[in-house]
């Protein structure tokens, strides 16, 4: 057993230890860290346990109590699982789980694999969120014992990450992603040239300052489109289908909601929502130029969207993204977005998530995915005549 310790701050470490401790620990403190979730009990098993592969088990302790654990095995000849993560509710909030994961994919690594999976529940952003923003994919959503799992997957070397993102239509496939996959090699678009000087059109009201020199300026949809028109191809890399016609049926005529964003009294980028039900919002679109990527300006503008569409009376916003758009993805989540499906559009593989301006709402979605057992308020609406207590 390897016995280096590696500090995660704050007086917290972690070390590898026996399959045999971390089982211990699980039967004495799985149900302070796992008791407030929702699993089926499925009773005595009929059938032996699968034989396990190579187990990689790390303890988190602060100063000598062991406080958590992760427990990974293998699942075939190139992926390893994380099949089990714990940590006492007075230890959880303080990053020990974003501090510990490059040890742990860094030990993967060295033993030659080249797969990492793990599977939570679809509402938990907690786990969702260090995991995405250390390159982990969403690979796929099920419904089990414990209630609706997300599963991700995290590859360790760069020619299956590519091809992951020419599976969900994020980027075309190139040199050894387009070989693997034996796909016709996409031609490596030039650099599309940015139209310069588009300056920033009069608004419909007043401009919200979202910081750094950025501004968010609502105009009329006719203004929104002329300017996505010119500046769209300069904003995606994205691979769509391309439709053999034009559509026949005319769109929705549903209330839109457009911005655009300025940066020194130019056009950097816009949003446009729209109605897609009498509940609920849907943000259909959001760009902004590569220049202008990486300064936060997407985190500081979804709560200024969200709070205008909250003020139009909806319950709930959906988006779609591609499944490998973590850049997106993260922000999302981290302003209290859900993962609710995986849908394949025109555009690729599309990840669907939900937000919801109510508390009711936020509980019943924790219940649907397993995360907690229905209680209160939720237990009433959902037709239950008793529930599990507070």
């Amino acid at each position: 057993m390897d016995g280096r310790i590696t500090d995660l701050g704050g007086g917290y470490t972690a070390r590898r230890i026996p399959l045999e401790t971390y089982r211990d620990a699980c039967a004495r403190l799985e149900g302070r860290i796992f008791g407030g979730n929702s699993v089926y009990a499925f009773g005595r098993a009929a059938r032996p346990p699968v034989p396990l592969g190579e187990t990689f088990t790390w303890g988190l302790f602060a100063g000598d109590e062991l406080v958590g654990w992760s427990h990974a095995e293998q699942r075939d000849e190139r992926t390893v699982d994380m099949a089990d993560t714990g940590l006492l509710p007075e230890h959880q909030g303080r990053g020990l789980y974003t501090r510990l994961l490059p040890t742990l994919l860094g030990t993967f690594r060295a033993a030659g694999y080249a797969l990492v999976t793990s599977r939570h529940r679809a509402t938990n952003n907690a786990v969702l969120v260090p995991k995405l923003r250390a390159g982990f994919f969403i690979q796929g959503l099920n419904l089990y014992e414990g209630g609706l799992n997300v599963t991700l997957a995290l590859a360790l070397d760069g020619p299956y990450r590519d091809a992951m993102h020419a599976r969900s239509g994020f980027r075309a496939a190139t040199a050894e992603a387009a070989r693997r996959l034996r796909w016709p090699e996409a031609v490596p678009p030039g650099p599309v040239p940015v139209p310069s000087a588009l300056p920033l059109p009069p608004g419909t009201g007043p401009d919200l300052d979202l910081g750094g020199g950025y501004v968010l300026r609502p105009v009329e949809y006719e203004t929104y489109w002329h300017l996505y028109a010119v500046l769209e191809a300069a904003a995606y890399e994205s691979v769509s289908l391309e439709w053999p016609h034009p559509a026949e049926r005319a769109d929705l005529d549903a209330p839109s909601y457009t911005w655009l964003i300025g940066h020194a009294g130019e056009v950097v980028g816009w949003q446009y929502s729209r109605q897609w039900n009498a509940r609920t919002a849907y943000m259909v679109n959001t760009a902004l130029l590569p220049a202008h990527r990486g300064a936060g300006v997407y985190s500081r503008l979804l709560p200024a969207v969200l709070e205008a569409l909250r003020t139009e009376g909806y319950d709930l916003v959906r988006s779609h993204h591609h499944a490998t758009n973590a850049a997106v993805l993260v922000p999302k989540l981290r302003a209290g977005f859900r993962v609710q499906g995986l849908e394949v559009s025109d555009h690729g593989v599309m990840a669907v998530l939900l937000f919801s301006y109510g508390e009711l709402y936020r509980e019943y979605m924790d219940v649907r995915s397993g995360l907690t057992l229905p209680r209160g308020e939720v237990a009433r609406r959902l037709g239950m005549a008793g529930d599990t207590g507070t």
